[in-house]
């Protein structure tokens, strides 16, 4: 949602708002009077230069404890900015990504006071409810549960997950949002950041997916849509929601707990194949993005669980399984536009076609008003040629000497870093990001190509074939263009005969001749067909005259 239903009952907490507004001003003053004023004048700018690495993970220190001490809004902006690495420098995004979404847990009788709030005889659903969180997190927390037996007999029913997002979270958001869109415009009078992204927009991007992760009733569809979506694979379990349940600001779900995506031991245990595990994943979120343009936006260890199922093979080797994704709240939809040119960039790479890639890359927004397109597609074209066919280790360690090499070949594209994120691609950046880590976690061999190869071939013999059923089309128009003239030529041509108009012409003396008897003939025989009609009719009228007389003498005589 774009915002929650009773807004209007919103309040701003104003010390919270300036604590948050202070924060960050102090932030920007600190890099304005170093990296800004120091960093101009010698001999002060070594100096400066040197300490920015250390300087800024102290700050990003410093926001991760404020992150995890207010909760809210925080902690999930320190998810979101560890994702803009074409925004802030690699210090910053990597103490961000320790930032989990571990907060203190709701206090017992707060929690039973809010369950109580959604279910009017909490005891009448549930035969028992856990006070202790399964999972605390910054919006919602959830708990185990087990239902009440069908039967009305005593024990205990299906086990359940209870999701519920915590007092008066709406409000914190509210008042987080609204301090971070006073920041926002700040930061766009610094050019490296201005260049590269509109904050304000990519704020309100955030704020639309926030308020969406709020919304229970979203994720209960969102829910429903990838279990449709995954119904056809058997390896994939999407769990089953108890609608009559849910509310606004409660789910009610299947417990599904296993062992978590990036359990190697109990994998191995399990006997299930890592490696096939680790397939599977990859083959998954290319199913999401190529085949329905919708995926998980937020598939870290904690949300993909994995399961034997069956009973236990011969060896212990190749075990069935299902992965199981759970926590719907933040999805992510591509646009049309995006999705082709995502298209577009499989195709590349399978046909190892550099310039399509930067093509498709320069139409989703990859690059600055500018930038030499030509100069991009050559260091494509050598990087395609480097990396092809390397596995995830291969990708994440890359060699030394092959990364100075490549730094002395194009030091201007460097120098220049002529690259943005497009906001639409930020949240999928991420998600593939997470996923290709715990790919690696499972299987550092893992070949990712096998799957974007396959993919990429599907869609090139989609292209193929749209083009030539388009050629085809084409060539049939053009063969019956002739004869699509037909009907109205042959409907002047009979018009021409009815009203006497018509004449054949020939070249030929000998043949204009033939015609003209012809012509004089078929002028007889109009005229003697007519003659015809006309003595035909005349008779007729006189018979018809003739029997009108002889019946009104009849009649006359009978008086």
């Amino acid at each position: 949602m774009s915002a929650p239903k009773n807004r209007t009952d919103l309040y701003i907490d104003r010390r919270r708002y300036r604590r948050i507004v202070r924060f960050f001003a102090g932030l920007i003053l600190h890099v304005i009077f170093f990296d800004l004023l120091l960093g101009k004048l010698w001999p002060f700018n070594i100096r400066v230069r040197a300490s920015r690495p250390e300087r800024f993970r102290r700050l990003s220190r410093l926001f991760r404890d404020l992150a995890v001490e207010m909760g809210g809004v925080m902690i999930k902006l320190g998810q979101f900015l560890s994702a803009r690495v074409d925004v802030l420098p690699p210090e910053v995004t990597e103490e961000l990504q320790g930032l989990q979404d571990e907060v203190p847990s709701i206090s017992p009788p707060v929690l039973r006071r809010a369950l109580q709030q959604e279910f009017t005889d909490l005891d009448a659903s549930f035969a028992d409810v856990e006070m202790r969180p399964l999972a605390a997190a910054s919006l919602g927390q959830t708990m185990r549960a087990w239902l009440r037996r069908p039967d009305g007999q005593p024990g205990l029913g299906d086990a359940v997950v209870i999701k519920i997002l915590r007092p008066n979270i709406e409000a914190i958001v509210e008042t987080d949002l609204a301090a971070l869109r006073t920041v926002a415009p700040w930061l766009m009078r610094y050019k490296p950041i201005r260049r590269r992204a509109n904050v304000p927009e990519i704020m309100e991007e955030f704020a639309r997916t926030l308020w969406e992760e709020l919304d229970y009733e979203q994720e209960l569809r969102s829910i429903k849509r990838f279990q449709e979506i995954f119904a056809p694979k058997e390896h994939i379990y999407i769990p089953q929601v108890y609608d009559e349940l849910c509310t606004e600001r409660v789910l009610v779900m299947e417990n599904v707990e296993n062992m978590k995506i990036n359990d190697l031991e109990g994998i191995q245990a399990a006997g299930i194949d890592e490696k096939e595990v680790a397939n599977a994943l990859i083959e998954a979120y290319l199913f999401q993005l190529f085949k329905h343009g919708i995926f998980h936006a937020d598939p870290h260890p904690g949300n993909i669980f994995i399961r034997p199922v069956g009973p236990p093979t011969n060896q212990g080797v190749g075990q069935p399984y299902q992965i199981i994704f759970i926590d719907f709240g933040m999805i992510g939809r591509l646009p049309d536009s995006l999705r082709q040119n995502l298209g577009q960039v499989l195709i590349g790479l399978v046909q190892s076609d550099a310039r399509r890639v930067i093509n498709a890359y320069d139409n989703m927004g990859f690059f600055l008003p500018g930038t030499d397109l030509e100069r991009i597609v050559e260091a494509q074209s050598f990087l395609m040629e480097r990396l092809d066919g390397r596995n995830l280790r291969e990708l994440a360690q890359p060699d030394p000497e092959e990364i100075k090499e490549i730094g002395n070949e194009f030091r201007d594209i460097l120098f220049q870093f002529p690259f943005q994120v497009p906001q639409n691609f930020v949240y999928l950046g991420r998600a593939l990001g997470i996923l290709s880590g715990i790919a690696s976690s499972l299987h550092p061999e893992i070949n990712p190509w096998y799957q974007i190869e396959r993919y990429g071939l599907e869609l090139l013999n989609l292209e193929q074939q749209l083009a030539f059923n388009r050629e085809s089309l084409i060539n049939l128009l053009e063969s019956l263009r002739p004869y699509l003239k037909l009907p109205s030529q042959i409907q002047r041509v009979v018009s021409a005969a009815e009203n006497g108009r018509l004449r054949m012409q020939s070249s030929d003396p000998v043949a204009n001749r033939r015609l003209e008897r012809i012509e004089r003939r078929l002028g007889f025989l109009n005229w003697s067909i007519v003659a015809a009609a006309g003595v035909l009719s005349g008779t007729l009228i006189y018979l018809s005259r003739n029997g009108k007389t002889h019946s009104n003498g009849s009649n006359g005589h009978k008086e």
